[in-house]
């Protein structure tokens, strides 16, 4: 996350990104065009990746796990013939194969990745090993001239959808929607092994994420052009945007001054505890002063408690 000098601006841009740019430059180049003091992304894309990356500006950073913990889906094509160092066209050879499944083969083994499923994630990942990044111990691996890369344990995750959309002689394209923490790439990996090839993705795009899809986005090339103007402001989107999932809790102007004090209000009495009972079963809720997010609250012992308190 960058905070550097710059103006308090907050809200969210849906960035339609492109291929070859990492998702921490693309949160600078954001920054930069809203001269924003504070940003932040909900949710890496792989230079690789392609599409929706949304971008947190300001007190939106605040709302940024609500943004990465929420559904996402892709658009992916699995090439067979070679399995990579990083399940993708920008590592070296681990495996090849002469197997070209056919479209009935590859539609008949799908309904055994949807689902809860058990996953190994790609050891060029961002997930951390005793404090170390994976890829950080995948690259000494390689510099010190290992034969076999170490490999992540396995984890659950949840695929919702997985539609095979259309095959050539050496690839076939799909669309996915699923939970956190799943790894697209081990997906593809995982598909061709179970058909007996070898494979890895060439080409990844990411459609939605949790509530921005690409109707929400912009794109890069676009956004530079309104560098510095106001223009640039009518695409950004409010605080609140990654907060669709969670219930909204009205609160009068004396009890949104207690909140931004980071004071609890009590539960005073049947109707105070009915009004906190949503954000009671959900476990947090935004207290909304009219229009404008106060915090992200929670209710414990009774009582709605700030957890975090957006300064706007």
């Amino acid at each position: 996350m960058a905070s550097r000098k710059g103006n308090p601006v907050h809200g969210w841009v849906i960035l339609d990104k492109p291929e070859g740019l990492s998702s921490s430059r693309a949160v600078g180049i954001v920054r930069h065009v809203f001269s924003a003091a504070k940003a932040g992304h909900g949710g890496t894309l792989d230079p690789l990746a392609t599409g929706i990356l949304p971008i947190a500006l300001g007190e939106a950073t605040k709302t940024v796990s609500f943004a990465m913990h929420g559904a996402k889906s892709y658009s992916f094509t699995l090439s067979f013939g070679m399995q990579t160092t990083t399940d993708d066209r920008e590592g070296s050879a681990v495996a090849t194969s002469d197997v070209r499944p056919a479209r009935d083969e590859i539609a008949a083994i799908l309904p055994r990745f949807i689902g809860s499923i058990e996953q190994r994630p790609p050891i060029f990942s961002a997930i951390k090993i005793d404090g170390a990044r994976a890829y950080d111990i995948a690259r000494k691996a390689v510099a010190d001239g290992l034969d076999t890369l170490p490999e992540l344990a396995p984890r659950p995750v949840e695929i919702d959808r997985l539609e095979l959309q259309y095959v050539t002689d050496d690839s076939a394209t799909f669309l996915v929607a699923c939970g956190k923490g799943t790894y697209i790439r081990s997906l593809a990996r995982d598909i061709a092994l179970a058909l007996g090839s070898a494979g890895h993705v060439s080409r990844l795009r990411r459609l939605s994420v949790g509530p921005f899809s690409e109707a929400d986005s912009i794109s890069l090339a676009f956004l530079e052009e309104l560098k510095h103007s106001s223009a640039a402001f009518e695409h950004l989107k409010p605080v609140t945007s990654a907060l669709d999932d969670i219930p909204a809790l009205p609160v009068s102007a004396g009890e949104a001054a207690k909140l931004r004090h980071g004071q609890t209000l009590p539960a005073l009495g049947p109707s105070a505890v009915a009004r906190f009972a949503e954000v009671a079963t959900t476990g947090t809720g935004v207290a909304m002063s009219g229009d404008d997010p106060v915090a992200l609250v929670t209710v414990k012992s009774g009582q709605l408690q700030p957890l975090r308190v957006f300064n706007l």
